[in-house]
C-alpha cells in the first residue's frame, strides 16, 4: 500500500477533464464537430487531430489562461477520493502548466474545507516534474503523459499511468482506469471529519 504522503498527482488529464473541455470549446466556438475524445490518440494534439494548429493553440491558450475555468470539469470520481485524502494528510499536485493560477483556484474550489494543506506546483515544463517530486520526498506520481512517466522512472520514481486514449502505447508501468483504483492503492488510515466532500 502507498502512504498518502508518498503520492502526488498531475492535474490535466488526471484530475481535470481538460481534453473534454478542449472538445467542448472546439465544437461551440469553432464549429468543429468531427473529433471525439477517442480520436485524441497522442499527447500532442497536432499529431493526431485534423484541426488547424493555430486553432489548437488558441483553444489551449484560452484554457491555460482560465478563460473557460467555470466549464472545466473534474474527472469522474476525482473529487470524492481527493477530498478524502485531504482529511488524511497534505495533497500535492504538480502540473507542467506555465503558471499556477488559475488552476490552483480551480482545485481549491473543488476540494472545499480540506483538513490538511493542498499545494499546487506549476513547473512550466514536463521534464521538470521529477525535481519537484524528489524534493518533496514523493515516490509515486499519477500521470497521463507517457513521456513524463518514462522520465520519472529514469529518475527512480514510480509513475502510475492514468489511462487515457493518448497513452495506449506499450509501457511497463502500473495503470489505473478510475479514481477508485487509485484509492485502492493508498493506505487509507483514519480520516478526520470535515465538511462537504467536493464540488463538481
Amino acid at each position: 500500500m502507498i502512504r498518502p504522503d508518498e503520492i502526488a498527482f498531475d492535474v490535466d488529464g488526471v484530475f481535470a477533464d481538460t481534453m473534454g473541455l478542449f472538445l467542448e470549446i472546439a465544437r461551440r466556438d469553432f464549429g468543429i464537430n468531427h473529433v471525439s475524445y477517442e480520436d485524441i490518440t497522442q499527447y500532442y494534439l497536432e499529431a493526431c487531430l485534423d484541426i488547424p494548429a493555430e486553432t489548437i493553440s488558441a483553444i489551449i491558450n484560452n484554457i491555460l489562461d482560465g478563460a473557460f475555468q467555470d466549464s472545466l470539469k473534474p474527472i469522474d470520481g476525482a473529487c470524492a477520493v481527493l477530498s478524502d485524502l485531504a482529511k488524511k494528510g497534505p495533497l500535492l499536485f504538480v502540473t507542467a502548466r506555465p503558471t499556477v493560477s488559475p488552476i490552483r483556484d480551480w482545485i481549491l474550489e473543488r476540494l472545499p474545507s480540506p483538513v490538511f494543506p493542498i499545494d499546487v506546483v506549476a513547473t512550466g515544463a514536463l521534464d521538470a516534474k521529477s525535481e519537484v517530486l524528489k524534493a518533496r520526498g514523493v515516490k509515486y506520481f499519477v500521470e497521463d503523459c507517457l513521456e513524463v512517466c518514462f522520465s520519472l522512472s529514469q529518475e527512480g520514481l514510480s509513475p502510475i499511468v492514468f489511462c487515457q486514449p493518448w497513452n495506449r502505447a506499450a509501457h511497463p508501468f502500473r495503470e489505473v482506469r478510475h479514481w477508485d483504483e487509485i484509492k485502492a492503492l493508498i493506505d487509507a488510515g483514519p480520516s478526520v471529519p470535515s465538511g462537504p466532500t467536493c464540488f463538481p
